[in-house]
């Protein structure tokens, strides 16, 4: 529930706030006239008549319109992002992994409509904001990207491509049956995307697993580099095509 305030409040009088929630309120009251007005049409004082303070307060925080936007973006990119590790380390087998994985973008898009809209449906094309969307997909794809290599010992260049497309069709399917209107209720959905990529995904061969197998923390995509062969390192652990 947001804890902004709304344009009732009388700007300057609001409740003295430790700086921390303070700015939480900020960011929940801008992220709701951002999304109701969009980047260009929303005003600073806009923002600090709806959070209940005065336009000086607003900017001891936030200097700029920009600033204030970077910093929306960032908190719902942040939830995205740690969602979707969360999920990823909720099993170790990999169908379940995909399945968890599939299910966190379909809840971010379902619960944090406001998130959705800022991160994916945004009309700020300032460069700062473009490489902070950018941003948050690159750090889903990572935390797929070294799970994939790990387990089924593929090169980093075919590993990348799974995990860019495990991502990108579990943000745009979800996309696409939010603003659909959810045609269909969102676990059967789910169901669908998970059959989409699980179909590809169990095709790659089985590689060997060790009994005491942990997960692994993902490498970085600077120090993934091939061998002479083009084959990655040799991984243990549950493969890609694990158990069903």
């Amino acid at each position: 529930m947001s804890t902004a305030t709304n344009a009732s409040a009388v700007p300057g009088r609001s409740t003295r706030l430790p700086r921390s929630a303070r700015r939480m309120q900020l960011l929940d009251a801008a992220s709701e006239i951002f999304v109701e007005r969009g980047y260009h049409a929303a005003g600073m004082d806009e923002i600090a008549v709806h959070a209940g303070v005065s336009k000086p307060v607003l900017y001891q925080h936030f200097p700029s319109k920009l600033d204030l936007y970077i910093a929306v973006v960032d908190s719902h990119a942040e939830k995205l992002v740690s969602d979707v590790n969360t999920a990823l380390r909720t099993t170790t087998d990999n169908r379940k992994r995909v399945r968890a994985a599939v299910q966190a973008f379909f809840d971010f898009i379902d619960q944090d409509n406001s998130g959705y809209r800022l991160i994916f449906s945004s009309d700020a094309s300032d460069p700062a904001v473009i490489r902070r969307v950018e941003g948050a997909t690159e750090a889903c794809v990572d935390a797929v990207y070294g799970l994939v290599m790990h387990d089924s010992g593929l090169d980093p260049y075919r590993s990348r491509m799974l995990a860019s497309g495990l991502v990108g069709a579990s943000q745009v399917n979800a996309r696409y049956w939010l603003e659909a209107k959810r045609p269909v209720d969102k676990q059967t959905a789910v169901d669908t995307t998970v059959a989409l990529l699980w179909g590809g995904l169990s095709h790659f061969p089985r590689q060997t697993a060790s009994a005491d197998a942990q997960p692994v923390v993902e490498p970085s995509v600077a120090d993934a580099q091939p061998d002479a062969t083009g084959a990655g390192s040799e991984a243990s652990g549950p493969t890609v095509n694990g158990t069903a």
